[in-house]
């Protein structure tokens, strides 16, 4: 058995891949438009990690999603949590679970998918303005 992708399900592509490129650093490995069918399939990965994917399912008629906490979250390892939540802030996005600990935190998409950052390596030193940040919301 091998891993190959988790599908996440997005009502706006352009600001789904704001996000989880521009936002998170993931890479685009390929996309499918399939006129048919009125959809089309972003797979994103961690750069040197194009194994685990995320499969950007765009259905192109409008449809709402309101059950995006009932997914669960998806998780990544990142290299400098501080860094990447003021990054994320910088673009307006809400740190709901601020990493007071140096180790995780939580930040949703803008479909409300629930995303897990977790500290590569031990546990950074705890510092402002993470360390006396409360949570937002839910994730």
């Amino acid at each position: 058995m091998k891993y190959l992708h988790t599908m996440v399900r997005v009502s706006n592509i352009d600001e789904s891949l704001r996000f989880y490129c521009e936002g998170l650093g993931l890479q685009e490995n390929r996309r499918i438009d399939n006129e048919k069918g009125r959809f089309t399939l972003v797979f994103l990965s961690a750069p040197g990690d194009e194994q685990a994917q995320v499969e950007l399912t765009y259905n192109w008629d409008p449809e709402e999603y309101d059950g995006g906490r009932n997914f669960g979250h998806l998780a990544y390892r990142v290299k400098d949590i501080y860094a990447l939540c003021q990054h994320l802030m910088d673009m307006g996005y809400t740190i709901n679970r601020p990493p007071r600990d140096g180790h995780m935190a939580f930040v949703r998409s803008p479909d409300k998918i629930s995303v897990e950052l977790l500290q590569d390596g031990d546990h950074l030193e705890p510092k402002e303005p993470w360390a006396s940040m409360s949570n937002t919301g839910e994730w």
